[in-house]
């Protein structure tokens, strides 16, 4: 059998498959990006002052 006489489907199915796994990346991406501009998550309760324990952490700039 010569290459040529080769059937075209597992070029079309590579092909497919390619662009069904691009479809899928900008799709996501795109609704990470829709989320990110359309949220605002909510405040958190934080400590305002510096703690008297180690590892107590506070904000560096709150929002709310």
């Amino acid at each position: 059998m010569t290459p040529e006489a080769k059937s075209p489907l597992p070029r079309v199915f590579k092909w497919l498959l390619i662009g069904l796994t691009g479809a899928i990346f900008v799709g996501a991406n795109a609704h990470f990006v829709y989320m990110a501009i359309t949220t605002q998550p909510a405040c958190i309760e934080h400590i305002k002052e510096k703690g008297q324990q180690p590892n107590q952490f506070r904000a560096a700039a709150s929002a709310c």
